[in-house]
């Protein structure tokens, strides 16, 4: 059961780091679901009487408010995550450059020693959001990880030999640093839950069956049965692209680079 569940996951996720994907896959599936109502609509599979009409407007605009609230609720906590994403890789710049003014406070050798670790695990950082969508997810990851063992030990050793508060003061900033990564890489995890996903998926299809069900009863034409699947299959797909770190919407990291350009890196 819970490898399902986080097979699950890993599907949606997959998926949603594709927007273009989830554009075409939702308009698809809607318009078919209008179609259907279309279908119905044709066969009378389905016979309104004329009391029954007025009833089947008011589920159909009860529907319709539904999904509306639905995708304004998930656009929110999309757009939250893309701020969360922004303001942590600010957080991780901060502590990098805090910690590389706090390394002239070791002796000179210690002290050169973090600064080069810093630089090349502020490129390293850089690396990881510029090229994320691109690169394997596990090599820049083994990477990171032996650049903060190597900080960590590098200011490790020169508090060991001498303890006094400015030795804590460079252990505790390159906490910091180490915290800040870690952070973002639980920002990049936190995704919108897949029970989200699929409400707004079963409230977009049976809006879209009813509305072309009505459009094919009332004679609306043939362009108005597409507007509901241009508009949600959009919106999904912005939604889709505001919750990936893979998506084209993507953080940049602005902050590491203007601190890698200060550097002359």
């Amino acid at each position: 059961m819970i490898d399902t569940q986080v097979m699950m996951e890993q599907a949606r996720a997959a998926l949603a780091d594709r927007p273009l994907v989830v554009l075409v896959l939702t308009f698809a599936s809607m318009w078919a679901c209008a179609r259907m109502g279309a279908w119905l609509a044709t066969r009378r599979l389905v016979d309104l009487e004329l009391e029954g009409r007025s009833g089947f407007g008011v589920v159909m605009t009860a529907t319709l408010t539904l999904l509306a609230l639905i995708i304004g609720f998930t656009f929110s906590m999309a757009l939250t995550r893309y701020d969360e994403r922004k303001t942590l890789e600010e957080a991780e710049a901060n502590a990098i450059g805090t910690e590389l003014a706090r390394a002239d406070l070791l002796p000179a050798a210690d002290a050169a020693k973090v600064r080069a670790l810093l630089r090349d695990y502020l490129n390293e950082r850089i690396a990881r959001y510029v090229y994320r969508a691109e690169r394997p997810a596990a090599q820049p990851d083994a990477r990171t990880v032996a650049l903060q063992n190597d900080l960590w030990a590098a200011v490790v050793t020169p508090s060991q030999a001498q303890r006094d508060p400015v030795s804590a003061l460079v252990l505790a900033g390159m906490n910091d640093v180490l915290n800040s990564q870690g952070y973002t890489q639980a920002a990049w995890l936190n995704r919108i839950p897949l029970a989200a996903w699929i409400l707004l998926a079963a409230l977009a299809l049976f809006s879209n069956l009813l509305v072309g069900f009505e459009v094919q009863r009332a004679g609306g034409g043939r362009i108005v049965p597409y507007v509901l699947p241009v508009t949600v299959s959009i919106a999904c797909c912005l939604i889709a692209d505001l919750e990936s770190p893979r998506g084209l919407i993507k953080v940049q990291p602005q902050n590491l680079q203007i601190l890698a350009q200060s550097l002359g890196g």
